[in-house]
């Protein structure tokens, strides 16, 4: 492996990234034609394929989960003007942001409240309906509320689900497991905050605890489905079912930008911001945006200044063949579902010319903008999701008539008492 000295040398730009600094790196491969990674086919029709089955799964999620009866078991977030926020935004920074700002609201998703509702549950759902078909308890025309019967149950409890996670995913997959029926493992790396744990245990899931990083907690968890036929194993490093359950965001996002009469196409730009942490949730998502906008979507991935895991990736090309500790960074942040050291072993290499930009982002400013979205907007997020808040500052957009959508990844979970001790941080 080469030292810190070395590929500072090739991309000075590591020196500060090793120093903990904010820094801001514009791809410049971006929107050019490169080789695709082998073995990765993925088209709209099967974002549109996910999309149906989530929607067959309704009557079930609406049946076993209370607070989707309103959505007739869809589980999507509302797009959320953020007038207020861009003007304190503006005004904060001196700076002014051409276009609108509007904030995607995943921290209220229903069920698990976080991005990772559409990923880890979608990929849950596929996998108990191939078991379920495949055993001949139901058909895909079938009357899918009865995933929730006894009959469904007895039969899931054969299985066992694993995942590795930091928080949110865990939280997401044990929820949807354990209603279904399934055992459920839940890997958790020391980063992971204390409530995500207990909260899972409480729902039935069985959490182990490594005092190791995100890596490691989904290397274990991966090893022991291995050794058993009847566990599964949601891999956040390398999944093709998470990743494109995260891509149906870009359909119903589409729908709302359609709804709110919000044109995209080349005088109307629309710039994406994603907290990133493997990468599989904004992988998904700038996936599923380029395949309904093309070259008129450009996403922008923001990363802990302690765990800048995918800009390293990308910047240097050897994505996860290199870990920030390879920087002498030490992947300690607030922003626990961010905190990776590793990115995904294929996100980075599929979309290496669709990520626009990175930036890197400290935790007192994660802090703050956290506490401003509240003050602002009411928008209850958590550390990891404010990330997305300053993209618009940290971008020179020059078309006056660009979407801004600042993805707020999570946050309606959080125990108040949690939440209230991060919005006073961000006071000070």
């Amino acid at each position: 492996m080469d030292s810190l000295y070395t590929l500072a040398e090739q991309w000075p730009l590591i020196t500060e990234m090793s120093r903990k600094k904010e820094v801001f790196w514009e791809n410049p491969v971006y929107g050019k034609t490169i080789e695709e990674p082998q073995g990765f086919e993925l088209t709209l029709e099967d974002i549109k394929e996910a999309d149906a089955r989530l929607r067959r799964f309704a009557p079930f999620i609406q049946k076993a989960f209370d607070e989707t009866v309103k959505d007739e078991g869809i589980i999507e977030s509302p797009l959320l003007p953020a007038d207020r926020f861009q003007a304190h935004l503006e005004r904060e920074f001196h700076k002014m942001i051409r276009g609108s700002c509007f904030i995607k609201a995943d921290n209220a998703l229903t069920v698990s409240g976080s991005v990772k509702a559409r990923g880890g549950i979608y990929e849950v759902l596929k996998y108990a309906e191939e078991l379920a078909v495949n055993e001949g308890l139901i058909g895909l025309d079938g009357d899918y509320s009865r995933f929730s019967s006894l009959p469904f149950k007895k039969f899931f409890s054969d299985y066992t689900i694993i995942c590795g996670s930091t928080g949110n995913l865990g939280l997401s997959i044990g929820i949807i497991s354990v209603a279904l029926g399934f055992k459920v493992t839940i890997h958790m790396s020391s980063d992971a905050k204390q409530w995500k744990k207990d909260l899972l245990r409480e729902h039935g899931a069985e959490v182990v605890e490594h005092e190791d990083d995100y890596s490691k907690a989904v290397d274990v968890g991966r090893q022991v489905a291995i050794s058993d036929r009847n566990s599964y194993f949601v891999d956040d490093e390398n999944s093709k079912p998470l990743f494109t359950g995260y891509a149906v965001a870009a359909l119903r996002l589409q729908n709302q930008l359609d709804e709110a009469g919000i044109t995209v196409d080349e005088k109307h730009p629309l710039y994406v911001y994603l907290p990133c942490g493997v990468g599989s949730a904004p992988g998904g998502i700038s996936f599923g945006l380029k395949q309904v906008y093309g070259q008129h979507v450009h996403p922008v991935f923001a990363e802990p200044v302690a765990a800048p895991s995918m800009l390293l990736g990308v910047m240097t090309g050897r994505h996860d063949a290199l870990s920030v500790k390879d920087i002498g960074l030490d992947n300690n942040t607030v922003a626990d579902g961010l905190a990776v050291g590793r990115p995904s072993q294929f996100i980075g290499k599929l979309l290496e010319n669709q990520i626009h930009s990175f930036y890197t982002i400290a935790d007192e400013q994660l802090y703050q903008l956290l506490a401003t979205a509240y003050d602002t907007e009411g928008i209850k997020a958590e550390p990891s999701a404010a990330a997305s808040f300053i993209g618009p500052i940290k971008m020179d957009v020059e078309e006056e008539e660009a979407t801004h959508v600042l993805w707020c990844t999570g946050g309606s979970m959080v125990p108040e008492e949690v939440w209230h001790s991060d919005y006073q941080k961000g006071k000070i």
